[in-house]
């Protein structure tokens, strides 16, 4: 895999898990709350997936 690749991938995932996380306390998939955490979840992927890719 490329290193742009991985990087995609673990941004979907983060962000994916941060969106989605506050709807385990009942609160809507569109609120602000979901947004936000979603954004942060999709920085903290792009982190990630950048140190991962070094290794290949």
């Amino acid at each position: 895999m490329t290193p742009k690749r991985i990087v995609m991938t673990f941004f979907v995932i983060g962000s994916t898990i941060g969106s989605y996380g506050p709807m385990f306390f009942g609160v809507s998939a569109l609120s602000y709350t979901s947004i936000i955490l979603g954004a942060i979840g999709g920085l903290i992927g792009v982190i990630v997936g950048y140190k991962i890719s070094k290794y290949f």
